[in-house]
């Protein structure tokens, strides 16, 4: 079935959005955050053009009704964010993930959806999606998390990433294939710092977890990254539960 246009309030819901904290330097932006989007319902579409065009920084530049015509929009109008659900007619979100960064390599994904389930949440990491919200966080956080994803960061809800975790044990307990490339070795500092970015924490956070500066932790971030040759911080923590680098009990 495919989702609805779910409660959009102006407080808190869930407890905000668990940002995972910038991968590069952000700076001030020029010109406004170019958004698509997709939604098979056009009255959830439309609410979420009305939501955003009250924000200055914040362009809607298209839309599309599934994946397929996702695809299509992405390559003609390159998009800086694809606000995205997840499950739609002809062809869903996830699937449709792979191509859109095909056609746009620098648009960055956010599922938008009511689908609370760990494998959708999981697919859409792997498919290349930078965030994962559901349809229940308020008007407010939309727009702050299309800030954040422009930005670099890593957007996902807080019970979605209390799910993540579960599903990273299940992977484990699921797989215990031999490596045929030796992982590449973290330093005790990088271990700690990627620990940390599973729970959900962001770069401000971690700085003050571990009493170094948040400027050292953007360079343990990536440094993470350039070893494991991945994109983002969600990413890295998937490849290093699969890898057993490290464990979170």
């Amino acid at each position: 079935m495919a989702d609805s246009f779910g409660p959009m309030r102006d407080g808190d819901a869930d407890g905000g959005v668990a940002g995972m904290g910038p991968d590069t330097g952000g700076t001030p932006r020029k010109e406004p955050i170019r958004v698509l989007v997709v939604d098979d319902h056009a009255l959830f579409r439309r609410g979420l053009e009305i939501v955003l065009a009250a924000e200055e920084d914040i362009q809607v530049v298209g839309e599309a009704g599934d994946g397929a015509e996702a695809v299509d929009k992405a390559a003609d109008l390159l998009p800086d964010i694809v606000l995205m659900d997840v499950r739609m007619p002809k062809r869903g979100g996830i699937e449709a993930c792979t191509s859109i960064k095909e056609v746009a390599p620098s648009a960055k994904i956010i599922m938008l959806t009511i689908s609370d389930e760990e494998a959708d949440l999981y697919d859409a990491i792997k498919a290349g999606a930078t965030g994962y919200l559901l349809k229940e966080i308020s008007t407010d956080e939309v727009a702050t998390a299309i800030r954040a994803v422009a930005d670099g960061q890593s957007q996902i809800s807080p019970s979605m990433a209390s799910k993540l975790l579960t599903e990273f044990k299940s992977m484990i307990q699921r797989t215990d294939e031999r490596r045929l490339v030796p992982a590449p070795r973290l330093t005790d500092r990088e271990l700690e710092v990627l620990k940390l970015v599973a729970t959900g924490m962001n770069n401000r956070d971690i700085a003050k977890e571990l009493f170094i500066s948040e400027n050292t932790v953007k360079n343990h971030v990536r440094n993470i990254l350039e070893k494991l040759q991945l994109h983002s911080r969600m990413e890295a923590v998937v490849y290093a539960m699969r890898e057993k680098i490290l464990e979170i009990r």
